[in-house]
């Protein structure tokens, strides 16, 4: 059985697979997969230094014992004055380990509940013969939509430059389509060659 995909025009519609357009929704494993894409956007460049990384301090500022002030035995204790953190924050790797099963999963489900939404449509491949925002814009706006991820078989770089300054629209790849890029957006716009592809890489 094959799930029909309203075309954006209203004229007909598609059928794709339903095994990638028909699941069930999953909301743990769409929200694991969500977490998955936006730790692994993190730099996790973060480093500050402790004590013993901190230049100076080497020598101990004053003796042990007579002087009537607290015993210290270096000025760069993370309690002075430009001295090292007691937990100084180090690089680290945020990234999360989502097994492919369960990542084609959770892409399937959220396709199939943007279809059962009537938030995913089908639209005809884009012919642009030069980067031209204006005319991308009055395309969408024909179609009266405000936030769109236009999903592209093949990198064009004609389409990229033109929805590059309209906002809240974006172009995304199918084979790079991710689950941040799938939720973020009220409607997303799939070309007809497209489709194919976003079918073979989660089937």
């Amino acid at each position: 059985m094959a799930v029909e995909i309203a075309h954006i025009n209203g004229s007909g519609s598609v059928e794709a697979s339903e095994s990638v357009f028909g699941q069930s929704y999953n909301e743990a494993l769409i929200h694991q997969a969500v977490v998955r894409s936006l730790a692994g956007l993190r730099s996790g460049s973060k480093a500050q230094k402790s004590r013993s990384e901190v230049r100076g301090g080497g020598s101990k500022p004053w003796r042990q014992k007579g002087t009537g002030r607290a015993r210290a035995g270096t000025i760069r204790s993370p309690i002075w004055r430009s001295g090292g953190r007691a937990f100084a924050a180090k690089p680290r790797d945020f990234s999360q380990k989502l097994n492919r099963k369960m990542y084609r999963g959770a892409m399937c489900s959220i396709l199939s509940e943007l279809v059962r939404q009537q938030r995913l449509k089908i639209i005809d491949d884009f012919q642009m013969s030069a980067p031209k925002t204006k005319d991308l814009a009055q395309q969408l706006k024909q179609f009266q939509l405000d936030q769109v991820l236009l999903v592209l078989a093949e990198p064009d770089e004609h389409v990229e430059l033109s929805a590059r300054n309209i906002p809240h629209v974006a172009v995304g790849l199918a084979e790079d389509l991710d689950a941040v890029e799938l939720v973020g957006f009220d409607t997303v716009l799939v070309t007809k060659s497209a489709l194919p592809k976003l079918e073979d890489r989660f089937e």
